[in-house]
C-alpha cells in the first residue's frame, strides 16, 4: 500500500475528568507513515507546553502522535479527528477517505468559547462557567472548522456554518448563510451562499445561490453522491438531488430530484403536440443544461445551452 494513503501527526487531545476523549487537534498533519526513529514520547516543545489542564472546564490535555490508514475505518476519536484534519488541510479529497462508523467515535461535546467540555460537566459547572465568561456555543459531534484549521486563500463569513472536515479550495467564499458539511467542499474558486451537504463537491467557478440546497446521503437521501461541475449556477432557493455537469444553470426556486419529470424543451413534439420527457436521473451529470419551470404549465423543463454558465466576480475571490 502506498504511503500517500496514510496520514500522521503530532497533536493535542482534550480529555474530560470522566476519561472521555473529546477532541484532537493536529496543527501540521502530513501524508505518510510516522517517520522512522521518531519517538512519540518526545513531542514538539510547543505542544508539550500547551498540554495543561483547565479546571474551569474539567478537562486535561495530552500530547499524542498517531498515524492512520485512510483506506481503513476509524478506530478511535483521535483517529477520526486526524481524518477530518486531513480533509480540511487538503491532504485528501472528499469521498476518498474511509469514514465508516465515524459518528460512533465522535462524542457529543459542549463546544465553548474556551474549548470543548463534556456536556454533563457543562451542566454541573454552569454557574462557574458564567462567572468565568465561558459560554456554551453548541452541542454537537463536529466542531467548527476555524477552531482547528485556517485554510489559506479562503473567506468564511460565519465560522459556525463550516464544520471541521470541510475541504475548501483557495478562492472559495462562504457567505453568512452558506454551509459546508464535513467530507464536502469546493474544488476551486466558488461562491457558497447555500448548503453543501456531506459528500458533495462543487467545481471551480461555480455559484451556490442564497438558500440553495444540495441533497446529501446522510439522512436517507439515497446512495448517489451529488456533484456540481465547473462554472455552474444553482439559483437562489433552488435545490438538486442529481449531479450537474459543467456550465449548467438551475433557475431560482426550482428543485430537481432524481424522480422529477422533466420536459425536454429542445426536442420536437410528437403527434399529440407534446414534447418527450425524462426523469431527473437521466439528465444527471450532463454538461450545458438549463433547468427552469414553465410559468404557464408549471412543468420542469430542460434545454441545452451554449457558452459559460456563470462567471464569478474575480475581486471577491482573489
Amino acid at each position: 500500500m502506498s504511503d500517500d494513503r496514510w496520514v500522521w501527526g503530532f497533536g493535542l487531545s482534550t480529555v474530560s475528568e470522566s476519561g472521555t476523549v473529546l477532541d484532537a487537534w493536529f496543527p501540521e498533519p502530513a501524508l505518510g507513515r510516522l517517520p522512522l526513529g521518531l519517538d512519540p514520547a518526545i513531542p514538539p516543545a510547543t505542544l508539550d507546553q500547551l498540554a495543561v489542564a483547565d479546571p474551569r472546564r474539567a478537562v486535561s490535555t495530552e500530547v499524542i502522535a498517531i498515524e492512520v490508514d485512510l483506506d481503513a475505518a476509524p478506530t478511535s476519536t483521535a483517529d477520526a479527528y486526524l481524518r477530518l484534519h486531513a480533509l480540511s488541510h487538503r491532504l485528501a479529497m472528499p469521498n476518498e477517505v474511509d469514514l465508516t462508523g465515524i459518528f460512533g467515535h465522535l462524542p457529543n461535546v459542549a463546544w465553548t468559547n474556551a474549548g470543548p467540555m463534556h456536556p454533563d460537566d457543562a451542566t454541573r459547572l454552569r454557574p462557574f462557567l458564567l462567572r468565568e465568561g465561558i459560554q456554551v456555543q453548541s452541542l454537537d459531534k463536529f466542531p467548527r472548522l476555524l477552531d482547528y484549521v485556517t485554510p489559506a486563500g479562503v473567506r468564511i463569513a460565519d465560522a459556525s456554518r463550516v464544520r471541521l472536515g470541510a475541504y475548501l479550495s483557495p478562492g472559495t467564499t462562504v457567505m453568512h448563510e452558506g454551509f459546508v458539511n464535513f467530507n464536502a467542499g469546493t474544488l476551486g474558486a466558488s461562491m457558497v451562499e447555500g448548503r453543501i451537504s456531506q459528500g458533495v463537491v462543487v467545481g471551480d467557478g461555480s455559484d451556490i445561490g442564497g438558500g440553495a440546497s444540495i441533497m446529501g446521503t446522510l439522512s436517507g437521501g439515497g446512495s448517489h453522491r451529488v456533484s456540481i461541475g465547473a462554472r455552474t449556477l444553482l439559483g437562489a432557493n433552488a435545490g438538486i438531488g442529481i449531479s450537474l455537469g459543467d456550465d449548467c444553470i438551475v433557475e431560482a426556486g426550482l428543485y430537481v430530484t432524481a424522480g422529477s419529470k422533466i420536459v425536454l424543451a429542445d426536442q420536437p413534439t410528437n403527434a399529440d403536440g407534446a414534447r418527450p420527457t425524462a426523469k431527473g436521473s437521466d439528465l444527471s451529470g450532463r454538461d450545458g443544461l438549463l433547468f427552469r419551470r414553465n410559468s404557464l404549465t408549471g412543468s420542469i423543463e430542460a434545454s441545452v445551452r451554449s457558452g459559460v454558465g456563470v462567471t464569478l466576480n474575480e475581486a471577491l475571490h482573489a
